[in-house]
């Protein structure tokens, strides 16, 4: 039976945790003392925290180099200001850990089997961590709580912020506890939380913190990316995952589509790539995802674009295979074939006139829908009854196999550990998923692989720091295969690669050359889609003068490095002396 995500009101527990205690049990009401008596309690109790993982959405790296918005970035630009109050820090955004350590202050009056309790108490752990994750990654130092607070808890209350250290650990204490005693996947309803789950949290917060460390000078960093490939390594020896090529019925010019297929299968569940699945049922609980990401209001950026490899597994600025980008389908010929899959093109189907399968001839370059000419599409299902508002039923992963792939090779990687079987057991399964048999393979990655250069922009490393050539590809490969998924922010803070956004192509488009613009022209009755438009002129990497379209006014960016951490709102000193705001935004 596919897990139900049901909604328990907070109140119910602020109800739970406020009711006198006497030796009467209410016969008529839900209370302390009738509540935590069985194992279904615990169930029930868990379930209202499933809402909190990962869902559908079209704007996950709207923050980030990925995507370019129709209006600046604040946090981007540098014009995010401290606010007075909430800013992620107010008593509601605790509301959760305050619920979670309800629980596990509690559940211990339950009868029943010891193996179902400790299941639940393990999800309620995973929980828990991966809240606290949430606000880690958010603020880094806050106070760390392992009981349900009241307003008598003052001294609790006013607490200074715990060491980011400390409260890591007690994550991963967390996430470990969960890991031994979470069922596996066949012992669980569908869609709910089971060992290999847990591992794949532990494994991603522990490749972020060790490489957060690492990129700041902070001893100690090997531990955890040990810990990272452990636990994904756990996983690929355990849990029966694969990266499989998605069902593609189309074929455009005998171009596959096996890529994007994985993203909008109606049934998750039985997808050997899907660690923990978000489970969407027709008419019951649906959304909107296949129809939004084409009405976003922004587009995918140019940097992007350039990032994805030529077939032969080498950087367009040294392939052959390049044909250059004075169109968008000479820009897609000869390259991996998930710049097809994931951004808007001729080659992609739409059953837009209910029959037979269409395709658009040019992409949209509106301000209102794409400011650079390049589409997202990575989410959109061609099927008509899909793209009906909020009537989305195809699932969405909440942890995908391929993370896993990536964590391991990347946190081999900077401890130096990794070599040629390690990639050929990550990475290069992502790439074989690629293939087309008799037309085409993509390169496979070699633990030497050639310096692209484009890893320097106007001669400046576009980290701001040298990485080898290795790492380099690794967090390439990273970017491509999760795109739009939510990771790239947190990779730019990890990394401590902010400067990667002062690049100017990370807010410009498409090449606007005489023959877009009469191609646009063709398809749109004459008129000039680009009249109007801001346009970027540079002379490129290739030595050529281009025309690139423009979003902005001002298409330069300068990085600060107190943009990594939120600042805590200005109420938050008032009512807890202890406290200290982040750095830079005093």
């Amino acid at each position: 039976m596919k897990l139900k995500y049901l909604a328990i009101i907070t109140g119910i527990f602020v109800w739970l945790s406020s009711c006198e205690v006497t030796n009467t049990v209410p016969e008529d009401a839900i209370t302390d003392l009738n509540y935590w008596t069985k194992v279904d309690d615990l169930k029930l109790f868990a379930n209202s925290f499933y809402t909190t993982l990962s869902g559908p959405s079209q704007w996950l790296d709207n923050t980030s180099d990925n995507a370019v918005t129709n209006s600046p970035n604040n946090r981007l630009f540098n014009t995010m200001v401290v606010p007075g109050s909430g800013g992620g820090w107010s008593s509601g955004d605790w509301t959760n850990i305050r619920n979670l350590n309800y629980f596990l202050n509690r559940y211990q009056t339950v009868t029943g089997s010891e193996a179902d309790i400790k299941h639940y108490v393990g999800e309620i752990r995973f929980f828990r961590a991966h809240e606290y994750f949430n606000k880690v990654r958010r603020f880094g130092d806050v106070p760390w709580y392992d009981k349900d607070l009241t307003t008598a808890d003052t001294e609790y209350l006013q607490k200074s912020r715990d060491p980011r250290k400390l409260v890591m650990d007690k994550m991963i204490e967390d996430l470990e506890f969960a890991v031994a005693n979470l069922k596996l996947p066949q012992n669980v309803e569908k869609g709910r939380l089971h060992k290999f789950a847990a591992l794949q949290l532990l494994a991603r917060i522990t490749l972020y913190e060790g490489t957060w460390m690492k990129y700041r000078n902070v001893s100690g960093w090997e531990a955890y990316l040990q810990k990272a490939v452990a636990a994904s390594e756990q996983i690929m020896n355990e849990g029966n995952y694969n990266i499989v090529k998605g069902n593609a019925p189309f074929k455009f010019e005998g171009f596959p589509l096996y890529y994007r297929q994985q993203f909008i299968q109606e049934d998750l569940t039985a997808n050997s790539e899907c660690v923990l699945p978000r489970i969407y049922i027709k008419d019951l609980y649906m959304h909107g995802l296949s129809r939004s990401v084409n009405e976003t209001g922004w587009g995918i950026s140019k940097d992007f674009i350039e990032d994805f490899l030529c077939t032969d597994g080498k950087p367009i600025a040294i392939s052959p295979l390049y044909l250059g980008d004075d169109s968008l389908q000479m820009e897609m010929t000869n390259r991996d074939p998930r710049l097809r899959n994931i951004v808007d093109n001729k080659y992609l189907p739409y059953f837009l006139d209910g029959s037979k399968p269409i395709s658009y001839p040019v992409s949209p370059v509106a301000v209102n829908t794409c400011p650079t000419g390049y589409m997202a599409s990575k989410f959109r299902d061609p099927v008509p009854a899909q793209n009906e508002a909020n009537q989305t039923t195809y699932d969405w992963y909440v942890f995908r196999y391929a993370e896993v792939l990536l964590t391991f090779a990347e946190a081999k990687a900077e401890l130096g550990t990794l070599n040629q079987t390690d990639l050929d057991k990550s990475i290069n399964l992502l790439r074989e998923r690629l293939d087309e048999p008799g037309k085409f393979e993509m390169g496979r990655l070699s633990l030497n692989p050639a310096a692209d250069p484009l890893a320097y922009v106007n001669g400046a490393p576009r980290f701001g720091y040298e990485v080898s050539p290795i790492i380099y590809e690794i967090r390439r490969e990273r970017r491509i295969e999760l795109a739009f998924e939510g990771f790239r922010w947190d990779d730019i803070v990890r990394w401590n690669a902010g400067k990667l956004i002062e690049n100017p192509k990370t807010m410009l488009g498409m090449v606007v050359n005489n023959d877009v613009r009469n191609r646009y022209k063709f398809y749109h009755g004459g008129s000039d889609l680009f009249a109007g438009r801001q346009l970027y002129e540079i002379t490129d990497w290739d030595g050529k003068q281009k025309t690139l379209l423009k979003v902005y006014a001002n298409s330069s960016r300068t990085w600060n490095d107190k943009l990594y951490l939120d600042p805590l709102p200005t109420d938050q000193f008032v009512l807890n002396p202890n406290l200290v705001q982040n750095p830079g935004w005093n």
